[in-house]
């Protein structure tokens, strides 16, 4: 029997949706007991799964080390790789924000300090609104930014603002719904179609309470 080899990624996103592929014929024991294994294998279904940093799933997916895994749709955008995006599985929900000091006024005639992880995505946003911007290319820690001037605005994921509301921070607009996709490598998505589209279509039927 051929290994699906599964990148989940590592956290609560990626414990709900190992209990969704569980639901959908493909469970593993093993990666439900409590240790610090990173690497799963159940040979009767014929499923090994791998936790691994949430941003580099694609990069496993993408380069054929796991045929298939789970990433939102921010690291699918900001990094593009060379994959197929084959279900929106509805979890994992925030939104990509502009955000910034409640008492912040836009001077068009300046150019805007942007501080963000997702540099890509906010330069097509205001390449889009044709506002000259700066981007500083944070890791870490972005809502400091603009509480010590480094940034006038962050662009960031927000899911509840709590983070935000805490450090005295607003959002100023919301543009882009993020979610988790199910992605596949494109060789993988060839030589192992059924299973891929088996699973797939049982994360269907998952997936359409989620909405």
């Amino acid at each position: 029997m051929k290994m699906l080899n599964i990148a989940l990624p590592k956290g609560r996103l990626g414990e709900k949706v190992y209990g969704m592929f569980k639901e959908a014929g493909f469970p593993c024991p093993s990666i439900e007991e409590n240790n610090r294994k990173l690497i799963f294998e159940n040979e009767e279904v014929g499923v090994r799964y791998f936790w691994v940093k949430p941003s580099d799933v694609p990069i496993y997916v993408e380069r054929g080390v796991a045929d298939i895994g789970v990433a939102g749709k921010d690291i699918l955008l900001e990094y593009e790789p060379d994959v197929y995006e084959l279900l929106d599985l509805n979890i994992g929900k925030c939104s990509m924000c502009v955000a910034g000091k409640s008492n912040f006024i836009d001077d068009p005639l300046k150019t805007l300090t942007v501080a963000t992880k997702f540099s890509r995505i906010a330069s097509e946003y205001y390449l889009k609104k044709g506002r000259d911007i700066d981007i500083v290319h944070l890791n870490g820690s972005i809502e400091i930014a603009p509480i010590l001037g480094l940034s006038d605005v962050i662009v960031d994921i927000v899911e509840t603002g709590t983070t935000l509301k805490e450090n005295d921070l607003i959002v100023l607009e919301r543009f882009l719904p993020i979610s988790a996709r199910l992605i596949a490598n494109k060789q993988s998505f060839s030589f192992k179609s059924c299973v891929i589209d088996g699973l797939k279509n049982k994360l269907i039927e998952k997936t359409e309470g989620n909405v």
